[in-house]
Parts: C-alpha cells; structure tokens; sequence
C-alpha cells in the first residue's frame, strides 16, 4: 500500500503547469525585448527619414 501511494506522488519529470509558466516567462522576455528594439529603431528610422527628405 505504501508503495503504490510512494508512486502516485512521486514526480518524473515536469507537468503542464511548468511548461506553461517558463512559455510564460520566454514569451515576456521576447516582448519585452521587441519593444526595446522597436522604439530605438523606430527613432532611428525617423531619423534617418528626417535627413533623406
């Protein structure tokens, strides 16, 4: 009986939960790195549209 209970609890390996939380984690990282990149390279571009006219 203990064994069969030892079994049920015990954890091989990682759930949905875990897998959803680091997607969660990756995909604010990705975003939050977009919008770095997409501010700064949108003032470039303006920049660079600014001295082209």
């Amino acid at each position: 009986m203990i064994r069969a209970l030892d079994r049920l609890w015990e954890e091989e390996g990682q759930d949905v939960a875990e897998y959803a939380v680091m997607l969660a984690v990756i995909l604010a990282v990705v975003v939050g790195t977009i919008r770095l990149i997409g501010s700064g390279s949108n003032n470039v571009f303006s920049s660079v549209a600014s001295s082209i006219q």
